[in-house]
Formats: C-alpha cells, sequence, structure tokens
C-alpha cells in the first residue's frame, strides 16, 4: 500500500457501526420515557379528591388561596361531572360507614347492578396476585369538603331539568347547615352555594319567593363583613328585582348598600352590568354607558361566558344609540355577536339614516328578541332619533320643504307632528331654520359654517386641558438626587483653575499660550 493511500472499512463494518449507534440512541431514549413518564390526565374523581385535600390543607393551615384555587377550577369540573364519577369520589373520600356519605350518595340514582359472570371475569383473569387495598380516610373529611361536594351534587342536580326541584332541596339542606357551623372559612364556599340556591330557584320559576331569605342573608352577611357573600347576595337581589322590572326597588338596594370593592372580577362585572339597566330606564344614559363600559371590560373573555358578553353588548348598543352616537361597524363582525346582534344592527342602520319606515319593519321583526332581552322598551324611545335625524338630512337637503312632504318623507300621523317635531329640533340646536304657520313650510339656514362662538369656546377648551396637561407633566417629572451639585462643583473647579492661571502669568511663571488648550 502506498504511503498516500487511505484504509478504508468494508461497507458492511460502517453499516454496523451506524446500526450500533442508532440502537444506542434508542435505548437511550427508551430510558428517558421511563424516567421522566408523561402523566395521564386525572379523571373527575381524581380531582374531586385532589382538591377535597387542598380544602383541608388551606383550612389546617388558614390559608384561603388553596379554597380559592379549588373554586377557580369549578367551572371546568362543573362539566365533568357524571354519576359515576361523584359515586366514586364519595366512596374514595369518606369511610365505609359513614352517615353523610350515606346522605349524600341518596341525592344521586343508584348504580346499575353488575351482569351475571361480570364479576367472575374480573376475578379469574390473570394469575393470583396480592391485593392492593386502598387504606380508608381515618375520619370524614371536614365540613368546608362537605360543602364543596354539596355544591357539586347541587351544580350537577340542575344541569338536568327533571332534577331541578332535587337540586333546590339540597341547596335548601346545605344553606341551613352552613348556618349551623357558622366557620369563617366557609365563607368563599357559603357564596357559591348561595348563588347556586338563587339559580335553582330561577330555574324552578319561583324567583319571588327566595326574596325574603336573601335580604335576611345580606344583612347578616353585612355585619360579618362577609365580602364574598355580601357582593353575590346584592347580585343575586338586583337579578331578582329586574327579573320583575322592580326598578325602584333595584335603586333603593344600590343606594343603601354598599358594593364591596374587594369583590372578584366576575361578582363586579355583574353588579356594574345591573347599575347600567337601572340607569338606562332612569334616563341616565351617560352614567349607564360607563358602567357597562366597566362591565365589559371586567368581564371573562367572549368565548368563557358568550351569553354575558352578549347581553352586556345589547344593552351597550342601545345605550349608545341614545346618546346619539353610532356604534362602531367592526363589533357587529364578532364572532360571538354576530348573530346576536343582527336585529340591533338594523335598528343602528335606521337610526344612522334616518330611515322610519325601516325602523319600525325592525322593530315589528324583531319584536319577541327584544322583549325577551328586555331591551324593547329602550329601543322605542329611539323612534324620535330617527325623526331627528330624518329632520337633520332633509334640511341640509332643501332649503324650503312644505310640511306635508316632511310628513310623506318620515312617514309621520299628521302635519301637527310634523310641526312638533320639527319646532323641538329647531329649539334643541338640531336644525338652523325657521316654520312658518301661514304658509306651511320649513325654511331652512343651509348647513352651518365651520366658525362661531360655539367652534371657539371648543378650541378654548382643548387649549386649556393641554396646558393643564403640559403643567401637571412638568410637575410629575422626576429628576436625580444632588445632580445639581456636580454641575456645581464642576464650575467651581474651572473658576479655581482659571484663578491659578491668572495668578501665574502676573507673576511671569507661565507664557500666555502655555496651559490654556482646554480655554
Amino acid at each position: 500500500m502506498a504511503p498516500g493511500d487511505v484504509d478504508m472499512k468494508p461497507a458492511a463494518d460502517a453499516g454496523k457501526g451506524k446500526d450500533k449507534d442508532d440502537e444506542k440512541a434508542e435505548d437511550k431514549k427508551k430510558s428517558e420515557e421511563k424516567e421522566n413518564p408523561t402523566a395521564p390526565p386525572l379523571t373527575p374523581a381524581q380531582e374531586i379528591k385532589a382538591n377535597v385535600a387542598l380544602i383541608e390543607r388551606g383550612v389546617s393551615t388558614l390559608e384561603p388561596r388553596f379554597m380559592h384555587r379549588v373554586l377557580r377550577n369549578l367551572a371546568s369540573i362543573r362539566k365533568k361531572l357524571t354519576d359515576s364519577a361523584l359515586r366514586e369520589a364519595l366512596e374514595e373520600i369518606y369511610v365505609k360507614d359513614s352517615v353523610d356519605k350515606e346522605t349524600l350518595l341518596s341525592w344521586l340514582p343508584e348504580a346499575p347492578a353488575l351482569a351475571e359472570g361480570e364479576g367472575a371475569m374480573e376475578i379469574d383473569a390473570g394469575p393470583p396476585t396480592a391485593p392492593q387495598r386502598k387504606s380508608p380516610p381515618p375520619s370524614d373529611p371536614l365540613p368546608e369538603s362537605e360543602v364543596y361536594l354539596r355544591l357539586l351534587l347541587v351544580h350537577h342536580l340542575l344541569s338536568s331539568p327533571e332534577t331541578v326541584p332535587k337540586a333546590l332541596q339540597l341547596a335548601h339542606e346545605t344553606v341551613e347547615k352552613i348556618q349551623a357551623w357558622n366557620r369563617r372559612s366557609m365563607d368563599p364556599l357559603a357564596a357559591r352555594n348561595w348563588f347556586a340556591l338563587g339559580r335553582a330557584y330561577e330555574l324552578s320559576g319561583e324567583l319571588e319567593n327566595v326574596r325574603a331569605l336573601l335580604l335576611t342573608a345580606q344583612k347578616t352577611a353585612s355585619l360579618r363583613r362577609d365580602d364574598e357573600c355580601q357582593a353575590v347576595l346584592i347580585n343575586l337581589l338586583l337579578r331578582n328585582y329586574l327579573h320583575y322590572n322592580l326598578y325602584d326597588q333595584a335603586d333603593k338596594l344600590v343606594a343603601k348598600t354598599t358594593f364591596p370593592t374587594s369583590a372578584g372580577n366576575p361578582q363586579l362585572a355583574r353588579y356594574h352590568y345591573y347599575l347600567g339597566r337601572i340607569k338606562a330606564v332612569q334616563l341616565n344614559y351617560s352614567d349607564a354607558h360607563t358602567n357597562l363600559q366597566q362591565a365589559i371590560r371586567r368581564a371573562p373573555a367572549a368565548k368563557a361566558a358568550p351569553g354575558f358578553f352578549q347581553a352586556v353588548h345589547k344593552f351597550f348598543v342601545v345605550v349608545e344609540l341614545l346618546m346619539g352616537d353610532i356604534p362602531e361597524r367592526s363589533l357587529f363582525r364578532h364572532p360571538v355577536l354576530v348573530n346576536a346582534l343582527a336585529g340591533y344592527f338594523e335598528i343602528v342602520r335606521s337610526v344612522r339614516t334616518g330611515n322610519l319606515a325601516h325602523f319600525q319593519e325592525t322593530l315589528r321583526a324583531y319584536q319577541a328578541q327584544f322583549t325577551s332581552d328586555k331591551t324593547r322598551t329602550l329601543i322605542v324611545r329611539l323612534r324620535q332619533n330617527v325623526i331627528k335625524t330624518g329632520v337633520r338630512r332633509l334640511s341640509l337637503s332643501y332649503s324650503r320643504i312644505s310640511l306635508r312632504d316632511i310628513c310623506v318623507k318620515l312617514h309621520l300621523d299628521s302635519e301637527e307632528d310634523a310641526e312638533y317635531i320639527i319646532g323641538k329640533a329647531i329649539r334643541d340646536g338640531v336644525i338652523d331654520g325657521r316654520i312658518v304657520h301661514e304658509k306651511g313650510w320649513l325654511e331652512c339656514a343651509g348647513a352651518k359654517s365651520g366658525y362661531g362662538p360655539d367652534v371657539a369656546e371648543a378650541y378654548q377648551r382643548r387649549i386649556g386641558f393641554c396646558l393643564q396637561l403640559h403643567n401637571e407633566s412638568v410637575k410629575a417629572m422626576r429628576y436625580p438626587l444632588n445632580a445639581h451639585r456636580k454641575e456645581t462643583a464642576a464650575a467651581e473647579e474651572a473658576r479655581e483653575h482659571e484663578k491659578e492661571l491668572a495668578m501665574e502669568i502676573q507673576d511671569g511663571d507661565l507664557d500666555d499660550d502655555d496651559g490654556l488648550d482646554g480655554f
């Protein structure tokens, strides 16, 4: 072999080396999978058991964050509840001969009987192994855990219309137990149980029967400074009053109670929503608009709570129209609001164009929806806005138009109605013109110029706001501490240096051009 040649391995040997590397990589991958196996998702029964452990840990350590962590997962676990999952959880949490376990199991339907031979197949399958028995808990869980399990049972029974009466009875028993125990660590769970009780009454159609009970509980929660229960109970009472159109009583409740500021965002969103409805009925549209905006901002995501998101936006659109503004078109393209706001979009179109005929037609077509949404009373008030918009468009199009033509174009009943509406529009400053009663027409002054005292006043307000913002920004500026001392020290050193140079020049020790490079 020549000295420059390279000894090449056979192809078979190279392939064997490659196979060995692949085998090593696979073995390493399998060992990693054995060391870090992917945990399977927990079953509903295991989740309930883990939540009960968290509740008891929070009670023993006096840490409310564990209780709140359990309640945050309540919405997700409610969707997974089944009879078998609840029965399995109760069997694992309680001891074998527990009276409370039998009481809770009685609210569930009986377990289906096993088929003949089913048990034998399970016993004979595979070689006999040592039985693995789960050690039962030494005692029953804490009262907080029992209340949590009862809450899950109530929500599970509320999911079916046939079991709503049983849910109502169980919710009443749970509330009585909570009042008998009177434990402060149970307050977050008590708030959720009050909400479940109100929901059970609403589904059973007996919402007026729970009002006295809620009022008594609200007084008790206020005296105990139980903010969570107080927030839930105030919202339940407001919902009760608004369901029966008792707006005066709802307004008195708001005036005589103080909603706790420490309540969570869901309760604050509900409270602002109810306040917005009350203010809208009372013709206080600006406050209603503010409250509804707060409800939208504090509400959960649209996909998490689509019903509440749609309900708030229905009132928000109507209130914005009553204020004289037109909602943005992008709002009606939202995936959650496209179908829910179809009728409201037609109302917005009729208000924007001033088409009274289209407004009346839309009101008749969507009357059932507006009535169920409790917005029909507010939408009827928009008739004047539609007429004002139509009158404004006519005043810009014609310099003179008869009242009879106005009645035809705006679909009004008589010339007297047209004269009254136009007179009110002139007085409110909607249009600039005058009515000639003898000849029966309206003389319009045309479009206003862009200048005048109103424009000057608006500019003055904007200039004042900008100046005030500038002054506040200057006052809010922050400077480094003692930064001016460094500049003062540098200036003093420069002056001392100048004095020394001047003295040396006078003494003749330094020429005029020496040492003056920096000056």
